[in-house]
């Protein structure tokens, strides 16, 4: 009780502060920009009984709102086990919010005439030609996927760990597992040698085909994936803690889960992000922090452009955060959920009815499996990022509990 407590007061006193050594946006109390003060605590509130009741270690949950961070509210443990309290410093893994980074990416080249949209992925990766869609012996694919098929996840490819059949199973399970194991060649290769789920552009599947970008990025920069986004998008965004593998130096600020689902009651094992990895996958390995990413989300937020440094230009983000799905069947249940299509990497509200939650159309976002979120909104000026390293089925109601609060919190 007495950890908890004093990790209460911590909250308290972080509440409208970045970590000194990262560059911060404006602050701003959140009436100044619209908000509830009084509302917005209702997140806290419900963070915080979790903490104590064990079913969340810890959590970070940064809004930002007309380009002021409005919030910032440091709940629990980095560390529980060690007994280590949450700060706003600390570094996650954010699995697939590694995604809108590597679109970023991928449009920068775009936008310089060094890829299309429409080009084949054969282009780069002949073994990701003519291939086979289907169990068994399979049929041809109709036409070959793109890099529109790679960003909007309509390639055939998918995840081993999203089904048990034939073709599945000729799949990595994950980004992390299969970096771990392959090189970059030996991933793509890997990939040639399956099957497709689906034909290419019929149907949208959750799937490595952000790996396979961010092999195109390094194809055509003759860098590493993590260069490259250190050079073009960290450095300019002056975001200092996010990259594919974690330092000596940093490693006390890792944020770490609870030792077992508090539902399920399994152990909980995530990656150990001090180990390099024998590619730097796009899909899902990079670490991050709440102060990075809200700088990256607001870059997006601003239509390309951050204290003065501009990556992408206005309709480039207007383009990417666009729904794309077009006739592509999204499967009943699958994300990214009533009422959203999704663009390049993120998913894309279609109206202000028809989703489970509020929200306004054209919001964005998405999530990460560890526990991260984030989400834009540009009608309401609004950035959002939640940090946290709880993987397991819960991560989708504290998602729920942030947006729900946030926007609730809107007075004008």
């Amino acid at each position: 009780m007495k950890r908890l407590l004093i990790s209460l007061v911590l909250a308290l006193l972080v509440l409208s502060t970045l970590p000194a050594h990262a560059a911060s946006l404006p602050t701003a109390k959140p009436e100044e920009v619209g908000l509830s003060s009084v509302g917005l605590q209702r997140i806290g509130r419900t963070l915080k009984a979790d903490v104590e009741s064990g079913r969340l270690a810890g959590a970070i949950v940064v809004v930002a709102r007309k380009g002021r961070i409005a919030y910032l509210e440091s709940v629990g443990f980095r560390d529980k086990a060690a007994g280590a309290l949450m700060t706003p410093d600390a570094i996650f893994r954010i699995a697939s919010m590694t995604k809108p980074m590597v679109a970023v990416a991928t449009m920068m080249l775009y936008e310089e005439g060094r890829l299309f949209v429409s080009d084949p992925v054969s282009k780069y990766f002949p073994a990701l030609g003519k291939m086979r869609v289907g169990p068994g012996d399979g049929v041809l694919t109709e036409r070959e996927m793109t890099i529109q098929d790679l960003l909007r996840h309509t390639s055939g490819l998918t995840y081993g760990n999203r089904g048990t059949t034939e073709v599945h199973k000729m799949y990595p399970e994950s980004s992390n597992a299969s970096s771990l194991e392959l090189t970059g060649d030996e991933f793509i290769e890997k990939l040639g040698r399956a099957r497709l789920l689906y034909q290419p552009g019929t149907t949208w599947e959750y799937s490595l085909s952000t790996d396979v970008l961010g092999r195109i990025v390094e194809v055509i920069s003759g860098q590493t994936l993590g260069q490259f986004l250190a050079e073009r998008v960290f450095r300019p965004l002056k975001i200092a803690d996010t990259g594919f593998v974690v330092s000596e130096a940093k490693r006390g600020r890792v944020a770490q889960p609870l030792a077992a689902d508090p539902d399920t009651g399994k152990e909980i094992k995530l990656p150990d992000p001090m180990v390099p990895r024998k590619f730097e996958c796009g899909g899902g390995c990079a670490v991050s922090t709440a102060g990075d990413y809200v700088r990256f989300a607001q870059m997006l937020l601003n239509r390309g452009t951050l204290d003065g440094a501009r990556l992408l230009g206005r309709k480039t983000i207007e383009y990417m955060t666009a729904d794309h799905l077009g006739t592509a069947v999204v499967r009943p249940g699958d994300l990214p959920g009533p009422g959203y299509g999704f663009g390049f990497t993120v998913a894309v509200r279609r109206d202000t009815g028809v989703a489970n939650l509020a929200g306004s159309a054209g919001d964005y976002g998405w999530g990460g499996a560890f526990g991260t979120s984030f989400w834009v909104d540009p009608k309401e000026n609004l950035t959002v990022v939640f940090m946290s390293q709880a993987p397991g089925m819960n991560r989708g109601a504290y998602r729920n509990l942030v947006k729900s609060a946030v926007l609730a919190a809107i007075r004008d």
